[in-house]
């Protein structure tokens, strides 16, 4: 089974929909999927910050921002994180999200400030264990 791992280190909307996209195809594909949610993507799968439904982008693309979030709204797209719920619900437990434990401390977060579909909390070593056979390695 191919395997796909993805370090998620951005938390705005302009690359947390290319994680989940890619997530999602793997999944529908029949991939394996590891995502390590580390620094700014951590704080994306908060319960405060999935409530909040922020739309940041980047600051490279601030001009598109707004024709950004239009797009979306005028497609009906759903937010980011549905796309790994749903890859989580097709891909059963080969599609795994990870919470980075350094950046967990760092950020004083606890397991309860997390979203539900996060499956662990681990370090960046065991991370890279996980990943050491991934077909496809990408920081996002």
């Amino acid at each position: 089974m191919p395997k796909l791992s993805i370090i998620v280190w951005s938390g705005t909307t302009d690359k947390l929909y290319p994680v989940s996209i890619l997530t999602s195809a793997a999944a529908a594909s029949g991939w394996e999927v590891n995502l390590f949610f580390t620094f700014w993507g951590l704080l994306s799968i908060t319960k405060q910050s999935i409530s909040q439904s922020m739309e940041k982008v980047s600051t490279d693309y601030s001009q598109y921002a707004p024709i950004f979030s239009d797009r979306l709204k005028s497609m009906n797209f759903p937010p980011w994180w549905e796309f790994i719920k749903q890859a989580k619900e097709l891909g059963g437990s080969n599609v795994r999200v990870y919470a980075c434990s350094q950046t967990m401390e760092l950020m004083k977060l606890r397991k309860e400030d997390l979203v539900d579909f996060v499956d662990d909390i681990v370090g960046a070593a065991t991370f890279l264990e996980m990943s050491s056979d991934a077909n496809v390695t990408l920081f996002i």
